[in-house]
């Protein structure tokens, strides 16, 4: 299914017609599918669950680099999330950021590639986890909370007038993450329930006023 997603996001990404456009050449989903076989692969039983890697590079020929050159940006998205979809279906566990990049490599024959994946973990070491914006931004939580709110030096900074200066805050507590209303005017709720404190899991949406965040343990 995250596949599907992939394929159909990347297909109206590229003049919606990528079967015609790389026939005979090297398709774009064939990395999405090396990229979730490579995490199959080398996932690790760690205390948490299953540990994926989440941290991959493409190594592509100069001829393949080239073609891929215009939307290098926008693939490198697809494949972060095509990750993300995958550890979230096969329930992987990430132990930092999940980040592609794709390199020119002389050593590939047109047509071929190579993906080398790592398990990085993120800030401090602590567990993945980030919130993600209705346009797509996302904030990687580390150590130190997110804050949430009206305030211009808010952490993510919501623009919503039902919003508080200081509405709420997503914080560790050991290897949870809460998120914590700031006895905000409104209210905060998690998937339409209201709340004062609230352990958050991967998927979790939190609707200050009409502003809906999603959290993610990527």
């Amino acid at each position: 299914m995250g596949l599907q997603r992939f394929e159909g996001r990347l297909e109206r990404m590229v003049d919606g017609t990528l079967s015609k456009a790389f026939r005979g050449d090297l398709h774009p989903v064939e990395i999405g599918r090396r990229l979730t076989r490579e995490m199959d692969l080398q996932r690790r039983v760690g205390v948490h669950g299953l540990i994926s890697p989440n941290a991959f590079v493409v190594h592509l020929s100069a001829n393949d680099f080239d073609r891929f050159e215009s939307f290098l940006d926008a693939l490198v998205r697809e494949l972060e999330q095509a990750a993300r979809d995958h550890a979230r279906t096969e329930n992987y566990v990430f132990v930092g950021p999940v980040t592609v990049s794709v390199m020119e490599d002389p050593r590939q024959r047109r047509g071929r590639f190579e993906i080398v994946s790592d398990v990085h973990e993120g800030p401090a070491g602590l567990p993945a986890a980030s919130v993600v914006t209705a346009d797509g931004n996302r904030v990687v939580l580390g150590p130190e909370p997110l804050t949430l709110g009206r305030l211009p030096e808010s952490s993510v900074m919501i623009t919503d007038p039902n919003a508080s200066r200081r509405h709420a805050e997503i914080r560790r507590v050991g290897n949870d993450v809460v998120v914590v209303d700031l006895n905000s005017t409104n209210g905060t709720r998690v998937n339409g329930a209201p709340i004062r404190e609230r352990k958050l899991v991967d998927g979790d949406q939190i609707v200050i006023g009409t502003t809906v965040l999603r959290f993610e343990t990527s």
